[in-house]
């Protein structure tokens, strides 16, 4: 996920997105912890982007850019 598409979300829309997620990344550890995990690089995309959508959110509260 691009932060430029993030921009073009309402910050209603993007918490949503960060709920959704954080419930993959449960669901990919669970995964991970059993041994069915397929692909584990994909934890590390799903942490980043929380990572990028929480720092739009945070953006817009502080009213950079």
């Amino acid at each position: 996920m691009k932060p430029k598409d993030l921009r073009h979300l309402s910050d209603d829309e993007i918490q949503d997105k960060v709920n959704d997620l954080k419930e993959e990344l449960f669901n990919l550890r669970f995964q991970l912890a059993t041994g069915q995990l397929d692909n584990p690089m994909r934890i590390r995309q799903v942490k980043k982007d929380i990572a990028r959508a929480k720092t739009i959110l945070r953006e817009r509260e502080l009213g950079i850019r």
